[in-house]
């Protein structure tokens, strides 16, 4: 049985449905199996359609398919996407993305800024009516941003009023700005988790970072982020063996508590992106090692 330390944010009458939500996200292991369909917004189209993309994921139900058929902890998307698709897939774990900006205006024209899309109060409300499980929120800040203390405020706010509530939060933290010289510098994303943990977030989503055995320079964010569980996320689509070996390098190794992975799950078809969930589940949640992940898979 999953030992769960609820945090002092959340009320007496909000603890059991905490603790629930904590469980069922993590499915009992503690570490998060995130599938993260929130590019919609973030990256346009071009996560979408494109050279090496399959045409099944050029209809947005694709992602809803998805997470229906596979092995998943939560799918983390906009609500509007989940108002429009959640009717035909109750079943399904949703997590709700509270803010979201595009791409199209660069940090070199400007540094970013992603203010919150909804209220608490109002989240609440279409969980109640929709008879969804909805099990928690997630908000990306760009620390070094010039406008960070905004969306910092904004997540600190969001956290506790989440928590009143007994959801889970996940937070997206990147560095960026033009104050920031490297986004994928070990330490920064170190202070980047420390943010996290501060906010009381219970986790938290950040690049993986570059250098010589990354695994091992990924201890100290892990380290800084204390009780806030860290998890990676997946980037651009890449070898599925050379992903899963790094998945299982940042649970084994780092001490990560999971995964957010979207591009490398959903840019293929239904049927391969489903095996790609399960052999991602399967690291993450069940404890296997990478060949018993490339069996399910293949």
């Amino acid at each position: 049985m999953l030992s769960i330390k609820v945090p002092l944010t959340v009320p007496k009458a909000a603890r059991e449905a905490y603790k629930r939500n904590y469980s069922t996200i993590t499915k009992d292991s503690g570490r998060l199996m995130l599938f993260a369909g929130d590019q919609k917004v973030e990256h346009l189209n071009s996560d979408f359609f494109g050279p090496g993309i399959h045409p099944d994921d050029r209809d947005p139900e694709h992602l809803f398919r998805i997470a229906c058929n596979a092995q998943i902890g939560v799918f983390a998307s906009q609500l509007g996407l989940v108002s429009r698709y959640g009717m035909d897939y109750p079943e399904v774990p949703y997590l709700i993305k509270l803010n979201s900006k595009t791409n199209l205006v660069k940090t070199a024209d400007a540094d970013p800024l992603s203010t919150q899309w909804l209220e608490m109060d109002q989240l609440v409300a279409f969980g109640e009516d929709s008879g969804l499980d909805i099990l928690g929120v997630g908000y990306t800040i760009y620390l070094g941003s010039k406008i960070e203390a905004y969306m910092l405020r904004e997540a600190a706010q969001l956290v506790l009023q989440a928590h009143r509530h007994g959801l889970v939060t996940v937070l997206w933290i990147y560095p960026r700005g033009a104050a920031i010289e490297d986004e994928l510098d070990p330490h920064l994303i170190a202070g980047a988790t420390g943010v996290a943990s501060a906010l009381g977030s219970d986790f938290v989503k950040v690049n993986y970072p570059h250098g010589t055995s990354p695994a091992e320079l990924f201890r100290e964010a892990v380290s800084s982020a204390g009780r806030t569980g860290v998890v990676c996320a997946g980037g651009s689509s890449t070898d599925p063996r050379a992903f899963l070996q790094r998945l299982y390098d940042q649970i084994h190794i780092s001490g990560a508590a999971g995964n957010a992975t979207g591009r490398n799950i959903h840019q293929k078809s239904l049927d391969e992106a489903t095996r790609m969930c399960d052999a991602i589940y399967a690291i993450t949640v069940e404890g296997n090692g990478v060949e018993e992940a490339m069996e399910i898979f293949h």
